[in-house]
């Protein structure tokens, strides 16, 4: 478990380090003199990326959770 939380973390850590931005928006941007709507447009994109990737993630640990709770034997 505990490596599990130390992998989600470090996956968190590294997407929001990347510079993810369409080829639009990098070029709006770059013509601009100050670099802080730049930011904030990368921040946006990174957060509304994360929103679906973080959706499939808990659907498919219940998924993965009803499997094997239907697969133990039981005991009686």
């Amino acid at each position: 478990m505990k490596k599990q939380v130390l992998f989600i973390l470090f996956t968190f850590y590294v997407a929001f380090q990347s510079g993810a931005q369409c080829a639009m928006c990098r070029a709006v941007l770059e013509s601009g003199e100050s670099q802080s709507p730049a930011r904030g447009i990368n921040d946006g994109i990174m957060f509304l990326m994360a929103v679906p990737y973080i959706l499939v993630a808990v659907i498919g640990y219940i998924v993965y959770r009803s499997y094997n709770k239907s697969r133990k034997p039981k005991t009686n």
